[in-house]
């Protein structure tokens, strides 16, 4: 099966690098440290410490081949990318037609998606909807809790 395609912004390819950088030089050397200490005091088979760093190694090992392949697998995104209608990268606004609340979101791959930071993925239900749509539009969202309905005021 291909390995699926990991969409970032320029942002979220430079933040999956450090974090990569990161865990490549320092943390793996913080955790080499703590295993070489471990093994100092002694006999490991009831030292909570070692278990403890060989946990943490195994962790930071898996997190460089998940990011490793992500990288491998990545697609940048222009953020300048379509401004006419929403397309990956594009900020979009919206309004409620329900409740008259407006929201804005950034749509992105999901890699980076953090709704705390109203970054939604392209793969979530609004960023389905409203993905290749022109500003004035209304979308309808299926959500588990019914249908909701958002005109699209702004596109950038």
């Amino acid at each position: 099966m291909a390995e699926k395609e990991v969409i970032l912004t320029i942002e979220g390819l430079k933040r999956l690098e450090e974090e990569l950088e990161l865990l490549k030089t320092l943390k793996r050397r913080e955790v080499a440290e703590r295993i070489k200490q471990a093994i100092e005091f002694g006999d490991i088979s009831e030292n909570s410490e070692y278990d403890d760093a060989k946990n943490e190694q195994a962790f930071i090992e898996g997190r460089i081949i998940t990011l490793e392949k992500m990288l491998r697998n990545a697609r940048v995104i222009d953020d300048l990318e379509g401004s006419e209608i929403v397309a990956l990268g594009t900020t979009v606004v919206l309004r409620d037609k329900d409740y008259g609340d407006e929201e804005e979101y950034t749509i992105v791959g999901s890699a980076e998606a953090d709704p705390t930071s109203n970054k939604i993925s392209n793969e979530s239900p609004v960023g389905k909807a409203v993905l290749g749509q022109p500003k004035g539009v209304i979308v309808e969202v299926n959500v588990p809790a019914g249908i909701l309905h958002y005109e699209i005021l702004d596109i950038r």
